[in-house]
């Protein structure tokens, strides 16, 4: 039998608290956060009594914020120009956290990691070994499973008898592809634009996979703590990031333009 869940009268607050749950939210110059920085954070400080105390700071990052950060938020360079630096606002948003465990989605991969960064940059302490944190995305992927019998369940609404048998999951890989077809309006039906709405690449990209982009004739990172540095100039003074890379799992031809690099011919 399935477990039931409780009723809860409309408004009644579900959770438990014995001592304040922050809720937070990031929007950022960029998804790396060992390097990216915040531009807004907003708060919502629950009390064990029901109260709810909301936040919201803008950031100025002191770099530009890219476009496809922008994209993604719609925060421009000029929205935070005036805005203090996250060092003039670092005491005051630990405080709206003071004594309070952390909550909020896809925190723990993500917003905590450059939280408690930036804070440290400013030599504050986020204190995360005294906090309880709630992440509701792993909530979501462990209840709601984003296999192939979660999809044939979802999507064909039978269950995957067959499942992990090759032949079995291939062909439920067809009926669902069809019936996401059906299901999503917006979905294309053409392979080239299925392909580019499944691995959608930044502009100017010169790999498959948008790794690397060309930006006034010279080849720069699309990603992590070089993002925004030419290929050429960290082979000349890092080349130990770019040996890294080519014992990672890149793609190949990624990794070719890294191995040209290298070579000096990047």
């Amino acid at each position: 039998m399935a477990a039931r869940g409780r009723c809860y009268p409309p408004g009644v607050m579900r959770l438990e608290l014995r001592r304040p749950l922050a809720f937070f939210d990031l929007e950022t110059t960029g998804v790396d956060p060992r390097q990216d920085k915040i531009v807004e954070i907003a708060i919502v400080r629950l009390e064990p009594g029901g109260e709810r105390s909301p936040r919201t700071w803008r950031i100025n990052p002191q770099r530009p914020i890219p476009a496809d950060a922008t994209a993604v938020h719609g925060i421009r360079d000029e929205d935070v120009r005036d805005a203090p630096p996250f060092a003039a606002a670092a005491a005051d948003i630990l405080r709206h956290l003071e004594d309070a465990d952390l909550a909020g989605y896809n925190i723990l991969r993500f917003d905590v990691p450059l939280l408690e960064r930036e804070l440290k940059d400013c030599g504050l302490d986020l204190a995360l070994a005294g906090r309880r944190v709630i992440d509701a995305m792993t909530i979501f992927h462990r209840k709601e499973p984003r296999d192939l019998s979660a999809a044939v369940r979802f999507f064909l609404d039978r269950p995957h008898d067959g499942a992990h048998a090759a032949e079995a999951d291939v062909l439920a890989s067809v009926d669902v592809l069809e019936a996401q077809l059906g299901r999503y309006a917006d979905l294309p039906h053409g392979v080239d634009a299925l392909d580019a709405w499944c691995r959608p690449v930044p502009a100017g990209a010169v790999d498959r996979d948008g790794k690397f982009v060309v930006r006034e004739g010279q080849v720069v990172f699309a990603f992590g703590r070089q993002k925004g540095k030419t290929l050429s100039e960290v082979a000349r003074v890092q080349r130990d990031y770019l040996e890294w890379i080519l014992r990672q799992d890149f793609p190949e031809d990624a990794r070719a333009l890294v191995e040209q690099a290298l070579r000096g011919d990047r």
